[in-house]
């Protein structure tokens, strides 16, 4: 959720609702696999979001896993499975993936500033449900204007998700016995993502990454490549012109940043020195180009959200419980006592954080407003370009930037004015990022013709049970991962950032604006050079947020993005139109989110032994670095070649 690019769907009409009247809908079992889907998604997307700094949308594979479950149960006995029923699974189990974005984004930041020295379990688990149901909530009354009455808005994965939803019905509603979306991808793909992760994390005979940097005179030069099967997915599911923007920016501050860094003082250890580099100067040029990334976003949807709020002065207050079921939103009075509730655990939260009235007073009424507003910026881009490339980072960092100025106004410093920032932050993330997947399903719902009062109670009941287990997951994945949260194999770039600029805005850390300048000069470009693609109708365009997100992520994790965006293309490179691009690839995508679950779950399980006390095995120890890293090298091209055949549907 950090990029701002199109999706391949994004110019296809919606299909027509398909109201199924007379279905299963919100059951027993709907609730209970929708609930544990969304603790499942949200540890997948804890671990993905840590180790690569973004996250993918739960939607198709949890659409995919509950007619999956309906179908194993009809087996047994059981009645099948209807579209509703699949659908509120889907609903629930995307509300715990998205927020988990919210949460990892910013809350590892107050371990990094040294404000908490464990997570804490209670404070985690509130500001995770008051900004998820923040996001639902404010999402309610925009349905109508953003969801329903607004042909601009073409919500390119809703659409995919409600056809993946149709294609797996008989004319009856309930499922078929065989259809193109078969889940045995999103099986393979995940018992693949689980023998890497525990081949080279627990038995210890793969390497993370192949990496190396070499002296040349005063400069350095680095280049080296993560070995993981689920950035490859993940460079999949974005297509290649994410996928190779992700990677320009990674070579714009790692293949030309560095050397152009005097390095004198590094040599003896060209590595180290290389990352010293980025993790202390060169990061910052994305720092600068991401700001810019976040400005022009809300820029360029300003029409759109200024028609939503006129549209939200007549609309607002009438969501009640008349009319059909398809077009019923939640009761206003549950609306209203929702907020009620969410805005004082908010003034709670915040006076717990910083001990102060005048700053949770100021707090308080700066995150309720920012929480509004963004999530009508995410709701208008998750319609435009589908919520996996909303840029969810940009305006975050907008609401750092402009809380931390705020406070500095009224006189805030130190920790309390750096945790107050991060608080706000953390909040207006998780709206931001629960907003986008609220409009998303309802936009699904529509389509297949879903209750969005069910639908809007089931992502509140996600959100619910999806904050208890964010601080348990962090925590142990902080304690029991080499190097921890921030380290190399969980470097969760975007904390990082927002650490270090609340450090630098209260005065105990110094941020190297210069870099950050350059960053913003060479943003300004990317964006005029994007301008002209524009109006050439360029099929490749120079998306700013992408590459601002490359530059800031370890080089590493680019690499194998680009292969996966490599495999994309090529897949669909004789697609007639999209919508025959968006089924050719739904083996890949299926595929690559069954190994994205797959390695990150296996990386929370490794973690959670750890704790238990079982230990990794450590076998490179016994046969040594050069046969490691041959069999690294080997599991990497072999991953590769079978990501590439099941792709392509072989």
């Amino acid at each position: 959720m950090t990029q701002n690019t199109p999706s391949a769907a994004a110019s296809r009409e919606p299909p027509p609702a398909k109201p199924h009247t007379g279905l299963a809908e919100l059951t027993v079992r709907v609730i209970i696999l929708g609930l544990i889907l969304s603790v499942v998604m949200a540890a997948a997307n804890v671990y993905l979001g840590l180790k690569a700094g973004m996250t993918v949308s739960a939607s198709i594979p949890a659409a995919v896993v509950a007619m999956l479950v309906f179908r194993l149960l009809a087996r047994f006995g059981a009645v099948p499975g209807t579209i509703l029923e699949a659908n509120q699974v889907q609903t629930t189990a995307s509300a715990g993936e998205s927020l988990a974005a919210g949460i990892i984004f910013t809350m590892p930041a107050l371990i990094l500033i040294g404000a908490w020295q464990e997570f804490d379990v209670v404070m985690t688990a509130v500001i995770a449900f008051t900004g998820g149901l923040l996001g639902i909530l404010f999402m309610i009354p925009m349905r109508r204007v953003f969801v329903v009455g607004n042909a601009e808005l073409k919500y390119p994965e809703g659409v995919a998700c409600a056809a993946v939803l149709e294609a797996g019905q008989d004319h009856d509603g309930e499922q078929a016995g065989k259809n193109e979306h078969d889940p045995l991808p999103v099986i393979v793909g995940g018992l693949i993502g689980i023998a890497f992760k525990f081949t080279a994390s627990f038995l210890g005979l793969f390497k993370h990454t192949l990496e190396a940097a070499v002296a040349s005179g005063s400069r350095l030069f680095y280049f080296g490549g993560d070995i993981s099967p689920a950035l490859v997915g993940v460079g999949f599911i974005v297509r290649l012109n994410v996928a190779a923007l992700i990677f320009i920016g990674g070579a714009i501050a790692w293949l030309v940043g560095i050397p152009l860094l005097d390095a004198s003082e590094l040599l003896d250890n060209p590595l180290d020195g290389a990352w010293g580099l980025w993790a202390t100067k060169i990061r910052y040029v994305g720092v600068g180009a991401m700001v810019m990334g976040g400005i022009s976003s809300i820029v360029k949807v300003r029409s759109g959200l200024v028609a939503a709020v006129r549209e939200l002065k007549t609309r607002f207050g009438k969501t009640d419980a008349t009319g059909e079921d398809t077009d019923r939103d939640m009761r206003s009075g549950v609306i209203v006592g929702l907020l009620v509730l969410a805005t004082v655990l908010v003034f709670g939260t915040y006076f717990t954080l910083t001990k102060s009235l005048a700053i949770t007073g100021v707090t308080t009424l700066i995150m309720l407003a920012m929480s509004f507003f963004f999530t009508a910026v995410a709701s208008y881009i998750v319609g435009l370009v589908g919520n996996t490339n909303s840029p969810v980072s940009g305006m975050t960092i907008t609401a750092v930037l402009f809380t931390g100025a705020l406070l500095l106004l009224f006189g805030f410093t130190g920790t309390s004015g750096m945790v107050a920032t991060l608080g706000v932050a953390a909040i207006v993330c998780c709206a931001a990022c629960t907003s986008g997947d609220v409009c998303n399903d309802l936009k699904t719902g529509q389509i297949v013709g879903a209750a969005p009062f069910r639908q809007q109670t089931m992502q509140v009941a996600g959100v619910a049970v999806a904050a208890l287990v964010m601080a348990p997951i962090l925590q142990v994945l902080h304690e029991n991962t080499p190097g921890g949260i921030g380290g190399r194999e969980l470097a969760a770039p975007q904390a990082q950032l927002f650490a270090s600029l609340a450090k630098g805005f209260f005065g105990e850390g110094q941020l190297p604006w210069d870099f950050v300048g350059i960053g913003a000069a060479v943003g300004i470009a990317i964006l005029v050079a994007d301008f002209f693609l524009e109006r050439q109708k360029a099929s490749f365009r120079l998306y700013l947020m992408p590459i601002a997100v490359g530059m800031y992520l370890p080089f590493g994790l680019a690499t194998p993005i680009l292969i996966g965006g490599l495999i994309a293309h090529f897949v669909l490179k004789d697609a007639k139109d999209d919508a025959d691009a968006d089924r050719k690839s739904q083996p890949g995508v299926l595929f690559a989110s069954g190994v994205i679950a797959g390695e990150s779950l296996t990386g929370v399980l490794i973690a959670i032994l750890a704790a238990a006390g079982v230990a990794g095995l450590h076998l490179e120890d016994l046969v040594g670095d050069t046969l490691v890293t041959a069999l690294t090298a080997m599991a990497g091209l072999g991953a590769v070649v079978v990501f590439a055949l099941i792709a392509r549907g072989r």
